[in-house]
């Protein structure tokens, strides 16, 4: 009665040791707001708001959620808003996805209705995830170049 392998759990569990077993996904759920920056060693999918930068192995983001920061991921499915610069070797921005800030990527797939308002940057190989960087500001760029 009680030593059925039906009513089992029998699926592996991950392993904890290094923090990327298969498997493991942090979630960051539509009621929560997350104020300071996130890293996750696992991937990560994100329901709620992030104010601060982002980095993770792989990014969901869901239709309602947002983030305001800078986005390091190696891959990444954004369905909602992000404001700021976006690192990602491979992107997918589907048609409920608005971002506002500059995109550098390896590989890209913009969904008919997908908003990206800035600059669009293809990236080669190792530099696709190393974290978001400063863009310089043009007035600031021609000082320099003055002096």
């Amino acid at each position: 009665m009680f030593s059925s392998s039906k009513n089992r759990d029998e699926r592996p569990t991950p392993s904890p040791a290094n923090g990327r077993g298969r498997g493991m996904f942090s979630v960051i759920g539509p009621d929560m707001v997350v104020t300071g920056d996130v890293r996750a060693t696992a991937d990560l999918h994100n329901d709620g708001s992030i104010e601060g930068d982002l980095q993770c192995g792989n990014l969901v983001q869901g239709a309602d959620s947002r983030i305001v920061g800078g986005v390091t991921a190696d891959t990444a499915r954004i369905a909602g808003s992000i404001e700021g610069s976006v690192r990602v070797k491979h992107l997918v921005v589907e048609r409920s996805a608005r971002i506002v800030g500059d995109v550098d990527y390896e590989d890209i797939t913009i969904e008919n209705g997908g908003h990206v308002d800035g600059r669009l940057k293809r990236i080669v190989g190792e530099a696709a995830a190393t974290g978001p960087r400063a863009v310089p500001d043009a007035a600031l760029a021609a000082q320099e170049q003055a002096a």
